[in-house]
């Protein structure tokens, strides 16, 4: 389905076992992914939770604008989307860039999240974030996304899961690879002026921080530093994982997420 919001078309897909009683969930894609990053989170959250799946603006199914984009305009185009369904409490887990707008998202509209999970995700970009993000952005506008699928592969997956996994790479590249370049370059934009971390303190929602212990492109450092800016905020770091965690190890990160929403989102309260 899509809503108009924030001046574009976003496209989400709402997932619910539990007739209608069960807390809302959201959640937010990786860059160069869409709402299928999320298939095995599926099974263990639809039964429990009205899941809300939505493809960040430039991605999957929804509008891909020239940019840039701002982390602040796609947080603005997820609280149109609430508006649309009627949320107005909501669980979060965001993974890398789906992390920093549940950030953004948390520090502007204060109260509607009622849990945050931030996965291989950062606060803060690293001294050389524009001139890097800056030379995909060129490469990819020169040579399409076609030229940053085996290097976003590699960065993303370690060398074991894709030496055993080739269907999974096969499906990850295409998503890849599927995604115009404007919504990439314009997200590239967004991420790579990410500066949250002083601000953190403010988010009063419970937190769980998460992290692949082999993350290269959002190591645990970065985790750890956004841990010790959420006072109260809990860690988890995933064996064997790198920075798609919630793909390369599946039943980790969702025993991760179950145990952290039994405590903040018990069976019951909707």
């Amino acid at each position: 389905m899509k809503v108009r919001t924030n001046g574009i078309d976003l496209h989400y897909v709402v997932e619910d076992r539990t007739g209608g009683t069960g807390p809302w969930l959201t959640l937010s894609h990786s860059l160069g992914c869409n709402v299928t990053m999320w298939d095995d989170q599926l099974e263990v959250l639809a039964t429990r939770f009205r899941v809300l799946r939505f493809d960040t603006r430039g991605h999957g199914q929804s509008d891909a604008p020239p940019g840039p984009y701002t982390l602040e305009q796609l947080a603005e185009d997820v609280h149109g989307l609430f508006a649309h369904l009627g949320i107005r409490r909501t669980h979060w887990i965001g993974l890398s860039m789906g992390g920093m707008i549940g950030e953004t998202y948390a520090l502007a509209h204060p109260g509607v999240f009622e849990s945050l999970v931030l996965a291989d995700t950062t606060s803060k970009r690293p001294p050389n974030a524009l001139e890097m993000w800056g030379e995909r952005i060129r490469i990819a506008q020169a040579q399409g996304m076609q030229a940053l699928v085996e290097s976003t592969l590699a960065r993303w997956f370690t060398a074991p899961f894709r030496a055993a996994r080739p269907d999974v790479m096969a499906r990850i590249g295409a998503d890849i690879l599927a995604t115009p370049v404007d919504g990439f370059a314009g997200c590239c934009e967004a991420i790579s002026r990410v500066d949250l971390a002083h601000r953190l303190h403010e988010i009063r929602c419970p937190v769980l921080v998460m992290v692949g212990d082999q993350d290269h492109g959002t190591p645990p450092e970065m985790a750890r530093e956004i841990h010790r800016n959420l006072p109260g905020s809990e860690l988890v770091i995933i064996p064997d994982a790198s920075h798609l965690s919630n793909v390369e190890q599946p039943e980790l990160f969702n025993r991760a997420i179950l145990d952290f929403l039994a405590v903040h989102a018990p069976a019951g309260r909707g």
